[in-house]
């Protein structure tokens, strides 16, 4: 019943064992894994990925780090791309304001142009949002407030903007940082979140969970961080892995064709 919402199976991290770390992800229950293409230099990588596994299903967008490179060209790509079946999310896009590697300007602008595309695609949204809680609430506000199906990926804000996100019609999705120190504010959000609106993600290769941290991320230790959630929640983790079971395939296979549900 495990899912892991959301990790990056196409990066180079996993270019000598990808068949192998999917294989063991079977073995250790996960049910399904979204890998999500944040460039276009890996959107064949995440076809050749989600057309080889059935438990993988895939997502395609420009990451604001990326966003310099967004153009009409890329755009027609992701069109393109998108009528793939297994193709069930846009993203992850947004705003990263703590490293900057697109300038601020064009980071908003790709934004705003990608939820178009996304609503035109009709593809719920992952979105990354880093050190841009206002920005990205404003935005998303005025452009995709609508109750269209989305997740805010990796949260790391507090409390006072789940809700607000929540309140738009959002998932929240929780990476593995729960498991490290000083996690009180997150503990809220967790906490808070209702049973209809909550999702575990590893972010894999990134983010490892405690007590793997400092190595390679896998998606199977989404299980990690499911456990830890549920000792938060004061559920066991398979009721809490099912629920999050349910949620995902409520947002993004309820309209994938040839879906295995």
């Amino acid at each position: 019943m495990y899912v892991d919402s959301h990790c990056h199976l196409e990066m180079d991290a996993y270019e000598e064992d990808r068949d192998a770390v999917i294989k063991k992800c079977i073995q250790e229950g996960l049910q399904y894994m979204l890998t999500v293409g944040t460039e276009e230099a890996y959107f064949g990588k995440v076809i050749d990925i989600i057309d080889r596994h059935p438990v993988v299903y895939g997502a395609l967008g420009i990451h604001p780090h990326n966003s310099k490179d967004y153009t009409k060209a890329t755009a027609d790509k992701i069109k393109l791309y998108a009528k793939h079946p297994k193709i069930v999310g846009y993203g992850e896009i947004g705003l990263d304001f703590f490293k900057n590697y697109s300038p601020r300007k064009i980071q908003i602008k790709a934004f705003r142009a990608q939820l178009g595309l996304a609503q035109e695609l009709h593809l719920p949204i992952i979105v990354h949002s880093r050190d841009a809680k206002e920005e990205t609430y404003t935005i998303l506000k005025e452009l995709h407030g609508n109750g269209s199906d989305g997740v805010i990926h990796c949260y790391s804000y507090d409390l006072d903007y789940a809700k607000k996100f929540l309140d738009m019609g959002f998932y929240i999705s929780i990476p593995g940082t729960i498991t490290y120190k000083n996690t009180a504010e997150l503990m809220k959000v967790v906490q808070y979140i209702p049973d209809d609106r909550i999702l575990a993600e590893t972010d894999a290769p990134f983010l490892t969970p405690h007590p793997h941290r400092g190595k390679r991320n896998v998606p199977y230790f989404v299980k990690l961080t499911i456990e830890k959630m549920a000792e938060m929640r004061g559920k066991r983790k398979e009721e809490l892995a099912s629920v999050m079971r349910d949620n995902f395939v409520k947002l993004f296979l309820k309209n994938a064709k040839g879906k295995r549900l």
